[in-house]
């Protein structure tokens, strides 16, 4: 595939990564030679063991982690994102080309919602974190803070849009982030272990709250019972590279697989192949 085929057309994949290698500071490999694509609409859950790159992966989407040294070759020992042959880029959305230049278009198409609420909310009141992102994106403050009411009612937290998010509960915490995402109506919406020290219910409500949104979705979580729930591919990542990459139930399914990467074959899998 050349890169006018990646052009900004209704066809492009929603996510496209083609060869994407990264190194951290201290030179360890986090990610080797990463292939993926998600059409829009998909759901797709990143599952691995610690360590396995799915963070970093999702970081270079919106392109939080940039591509510094992104031209360089496979053998070169330098920081960043690059694509092997040393010419062609390595991350797209929509068909647009994920560098500093698309940034601002790359971060309005790409919702991300981080593992801990605390690294992403900062003002002093729950609907002034909301509006940030509206406001951002050149709305009138009168616009963004309807905007921002309207996702708080999604994520039924409109009652709290005048407290301190630093009041709030954990999982409260984590759906005000993710309406702050969706304030800014994202076309890809990328969660990091978006159920991860949630109680039952929280946990409950938030895989509902993710099965209504019509985004392209992907998930990076070591909940495997989620993943049974809302999502049908299944990528499996490890030591910065993908060894699975298929329906769910076959991965998941699989043994001999999940062993051999650190994970274990849902309960409710276990229990189906028992009957």
């Amino acid at each position: 595939m050349n890169s006018s085929s990646l052009t900004m057309t209704n066809d492009a994949p929603a996510v496209q990564v083609r060869e994407l290698i990264y190194r951290y500071p201290d030179g360890r490999l986090a990610l080797r030679g990463v292939d993926l694509t998600i059409v829009p609409g998909e759901t797709i859950a990143l599952v691995g063991p610690n360590g396995a790159g799915k963070s970093t992966l999702l970081l270079h989407l919106n392109g939080i982690l940039p591509g510094k040294e992104r031209s360089q070759p496979l053998h070169a020992h330098g920081n960043g994102q690059h694509a092997r042959n040393g010419s062609e880029p390595a991350v797209w959305i929509d068909g647009l080309e994920v560098n500093a230049k698309n940034a601002p278009e790359v971060r309005r198409r790409v919702g991300l919602v981080f593992q801990d609420p605390d690294d992403q909310l900062f003002s002093t009141s729950v609907i002034e974190d909301v509006a940030f992102g509206p406001l951002n994106l050149g709305m009138s403050r009168a616009e963004a803070k309807r905007v921002a009411l309207e996702c708080l009612a999604r994520v039924n937290l409109d009652d709290v849009a005048d407290r301190a998010p630093h009041h709030l509960s954990f999982g409260e915490r984590k759906r005000v982030c993710l309406a702050g995402v969706l304030a800014c109506n994202p076309s890809v919406l990328v969660l990091d272990e978006p159920t991860a020290n949630l109680d039952p219910r929280g946990r409950r409500r938030f895989i509902e709250l993710i099965r209504g949104l019509t985004a392209t979705k992907l998930i990076a979580t070591h909940d495997l019972e989620m993943v049974l729930e809302l999502c049908n591919r299944t990528v499996l990542l490890d030591s910065g590279r993908i060894v699975a990459n298929g329906l769910t139930r076959n991965v998941l399914g699989d043994p001999n697989l999940l062993e051999a990467h650190g994970l274990e074959m849902p309960l409710s899998l276990k229990m189906g192949r028992l009957v």
